[in-house]
């Protein structure tokens, strides 16, 4: 039986450029950032009070998993910020978004209030969009 999810992937334009995103502006905090051979690297990072859960920072590179023509796509996908997303929770978001934006997050929803929640959207520096949301109390 399954127990738990420990690992999920973001397909990023460049590693470099998104590790900056995750831990400088984010505040994520490295897990792995190990060679994987010729041109490859296993990146992941993870929330800082959830650490059992690993966010591999997969470059979009002709490789293992893409031919040159899969990659092209992949990339026009994700910079058109149309692939992927992802829900985060803060304990004060009026707070958190204040903060993330002055370290220059780009919000494309400043805070609301939803049927379904209280809410803000931003994008990572690659185009992949993130839900971020205050934890019900």
């Amino acid at each position: 039986m399954i127990t738990r999810l420990n690992h999920v992937s973001i397909f990023v334009l460049n590693q470099d450029s998104a590790y900056d995103f995750y831990v400088n502006k984010l505040g994520f905090k490295v897990h792995t950032d190990a060679p994987m051979g010729p041109g490859m690297r296993w990146l992941t990072v993870c929330p800082p009070e959830q650490p059992e859960l690993e966010l591999s920072l997969m470059s979009i590179d002709a490789g293992m998993m893409f031919t040159k023509e899969s990659a092209e796509a992949m990339r026009k996908l994700v910079s058109a910020g149309t692939f992927g997303f992802g829900v985060f929770e803060c304990n004060d978001l009026l707070a958190t978004y204040e903060e993330l934006k002055a370290k220059g997050v780009e919000f494309t929803k400043p805070p609301k209030q939803e049927f379904y929640g209280f809410e803000a959207l931003f994008k990572d520096d690659s185009g992949n969009w993130f839900s971020l949301g205050q934890k019900a109390k």
